[in-house]
């Protein structure tokens, strides 16, 4: 272990950062842990709040990823409600709330933060979709009445908000600026699949179009609400409720002249070291992974537990003993009865084969591959099929050997 770790201090009490405490006490560290988080809720789980949680299916205490039991074991200094506001490397010095103190190691997880469309600060009405406090004024909006929802991005967020409002019974339309929807990430064809599963279920999907403008009108005479957006075709929607999906930014303002390197995230090298004693995990951290030989920022649940442990453990470990973050990268997605997953990466030229099962009916795996590369596999409702598949892309398996491999499915 390096010398001078006696205290250790998280910035960001996410799942990241939760798994990062988590880890130090399970590894034997003794020393005192800091856990700074700028919301006044105990670490919770992101994933049900745009699915079950919205739905209203669970409730608060079910999101949550320890009980005070837990928490108690971990025998944290955890510190609610306070925000880090600067960091000064050389220094070693933490400033949170404009109050400097000293660290010994740092774990960044401090994620990111929705992007919002231009004019609608203060418009009643229209909201994104990222902390339980989101979660809790959507569900709130439609507990009271909602009944024509805009989702503006079909994104994995904007696609499971659309899924539960259908479900809640609002008439959804979702917007979404790419020919298809998860377009950057599963390409045009499966796109489309995911399209027809949200045509099929009734949602007004309009692709290929942004949002020019965000309609209002008088809030009960106080301020302004949403009542409809005008997109960039010259149609407009009606709606009494509107989710903003499309995209987040990494939380790294505050790391400016910290002497840091910040680039779309805290850039780090293989093993999550931003600088000496100084690592980052989830959202906020992009890394080298080796496997790949790029470097990529990761925003889903699996990477943040995982890059939360690793980066935990690196904070404890020499130069020497250091190994590299290199999973393969793996999400789900729920909406409606279909549970998407993809495993791997995708490329824009990549041949795309269903290896079993049928687009059609919405069930089916396909595999993704690139100059004899196996890249990658979408499933939907074949989960079995897909962590067999995270298998074989863990192993670095072949295009023919993973295509020989689902032969065998048949």
């Amino acid at each position: 272990m390096p010398q001078g770790r006696e205290r250790i201090t998280i910035v960001g009490a996410s799942l990241a950062g939760y798994w990062a405490a988590e880890t130090l006490r399970r590894d034997g560290f003794e020393g005192a842990i800091s856990l700074i988080g700028d919301e006044a809720h105990e670490p919770y789980d992101r994933p049900p709040l745009s699915k079950k949680y919205l739905a209203g299916d669970v409730e608060r205490d079910r999101v949550d990823l320890g009980n005070a039991e837990k928490l108690a074991a971990l025998d944290l200094d955890l510190r609610l409600g306070q925000r880090a506001t600067g960091l000064d490397v050389a220094a070693r010095t933490l400033e949170v709330d404009r109050v400097a103190e000293p660290f010994d190691g740092l774990i960044i997880a401090t994620g990111a933060r929705c992007r919002t469309l231009p004019g609608t600060d203060g418009v009643a009405g229209v909201h994104t979709l990222r902390t339980v406090d989101d979660a809790d004024a959507v569900r709130t909006a439609m507990d009271a009445g909602a009944r024509r929802m805009v989702v503006v991005g079909a994104g994995f967020i904007g696609a499971e908000v659309a899924s539960t409002a259908v479900g809640r019974g609002l008439a959804v339309t979702m917007v979404e600026a790419l020919e298809a929807p998860f377009g950057r990430v599963l390409g045009v064809e499966m796109g489309a699949v995911l399209a027809d599963v949200h045509r099929s279920h009734g949602v007004d999907l309009r692709t290929g179009v942004g949002v020019d403008e965000v309609l209002t009108g008088p809030d009960g005479g106080v301020g302004t609400r949403v009542v409809g957006v005008r997109l960039a075709d010259g149609s407009e929607v009606a709606c009494d409720l509107l989710v903003a999906g499309i995209g987040v930014i990494p939380n790294v303002d505050w790391l400016e002249g910290s002497g840091l390197e910040v680039a779309d995230g805290v850039v780090c090298d293989e093993t999550c070291l931003a600088a000496p004693g100084v690592v980052a995990a989830g959202d906020v951290a992009r890394w080298t992974n080796a496997r790949y030989g790029e470097s990529m920022r990761v925003e889903h649940w699996d990477n943040a537990v995982q890059q939360g442990v690793h980066a935990a453990r690196r904070l404890l470990q020499s130069d020497e003993e250091a190994q590299p973050f290199t999973p393969v990268p793996w999400f789900w997605s729920d909406q409606y009865d279909r549970k998407v997953q993809l495993a791997g990466r995708t490329h824009p030229d990549a041949e795309v084969r269903v290896v079993t099962g049928s687009v059609d009916e919405h069930r089916f795996v396909t595999y993704y591959g690139l100059g004899g590369r196996f890249l990658g596999a979408l499933g939907m409702n074949r989960p079995r099929h897909v962590m067999q598949s995270k298998g074989l892309l863990e192993q670095d398996a072949s295009w023919d050997e993973a295509l020989a491999f689902a032969a065998d499915w048949d």
